[in-house]
């Protein structure tokens, strides 16, 4: 699948007139907010990004459909990739712009993380937003490449949902439900989503470096693997957490 066969769909968010238009409403503090906080990671565009980032008088934070954001999920192609013995920056393109990331490497798992990134290649972004020299950055911690492709599209679904969710604007639309909407068992569903974020806020699990293996939440929690993978999948799918180390292992995006 090349970059220019999914333009088509990225063209959805980089027009003018729809919800990519500027949405930033005023500067906020992130640890004493005036707006609305968002806790976690936020999937976003690269123009939501700069839109907010243009519109603020406070560069050093920023508030997307009135919440405050501090970190992201981006996905789009890598380019211009530049390697140091203690950094990886390279510029990420998702269709609607351009923005510059930057990994430090700290140790092993760092530098093979970022071994996988190469020009061309699809990745999934996660980081905290950095203004840098007037320009807007991503400092990540958590960069994977793309393996299935139905991850981009799905990208910009999420984004979709969360502005429609941060604006107020939620439908009837299935996409924009919360998990088990519509099921008979929405409450038990509902429930199994809850006790594991819980296992994932836990004071010991922020404090592992590469959060809990999935059979450790099954454990935990005492519920069926294919249930735990299931929440699992939908808090990873909403910015909750994050995968670390390889695809089993996962940490909370939470950072309060």
């Amino acid at each position: 699948m090349s970059f220019t066969q999914f333009d088509g769909g990225a063209s959805l968010f980089s027009g003018g007139g729809g919800f990519m238009s500027s949405q930033a409403t005023q500067p906020a503090d992130s640890s004493l907010s005036k707006l609305r906080t968002a806790h976690g990671v936020i999937p976003l565009t690269v123009k939501q990004i700069n839109d907010a980032y243009q519109s603020s008088d406070d560069k050093y934070s920023l508030a997307v459909d009135g919440v405050d954001v501090t970190n992201v999920r981006l996905v789009g192609l890598a380019m211009s990739k530049s390697e140091k013995s203690t950094d990886v920056t390279f510029t990420l393109d998702d269709g609607t712009g351009r923005i510059n990331v930057i990994r430090w490497v700290n140790d092993t798992a760092d530098a093979n993380e970022v071994a996988l990134i190469r020009n061309g290649v699809y990745v999934t972004v996660i980081g905290t937003l950095k203004s840098l020299q007037g320009k807007m950055q991503v400092s990540a911690f958590s960069i994977r490449a793309v393996v299935d492709y139905n991850e981009i599209p799905l990208h910009f679904i999420h984004c979709i949902q969360i502005h429609a969710t941060h604006s107020g604007k939620k439908n009837s639309c299935p996409l924009l439900q919360s998990p088990g909407s519509g099921s008979k068992n929405n409450n038990t569903e509902t429930d199994i989503y809850k006790l594991v974020l819980d296992v994932f806020e836990e004071p010991a699990s922020l404090a592992s470096e590469h959060g809990l293996h999935v059979d450790e939440v099954v454990r935990k929690l005492g519920i069926p693997h294919k249930k735990i993978k299931e929440a699992i999948e939908y808090h990873v799918d909403v910015g909750h957490i994050y995968s670390t180390i390889d695809d089993y292992h996962f940490k909370s995006a939470c950072t309060s």
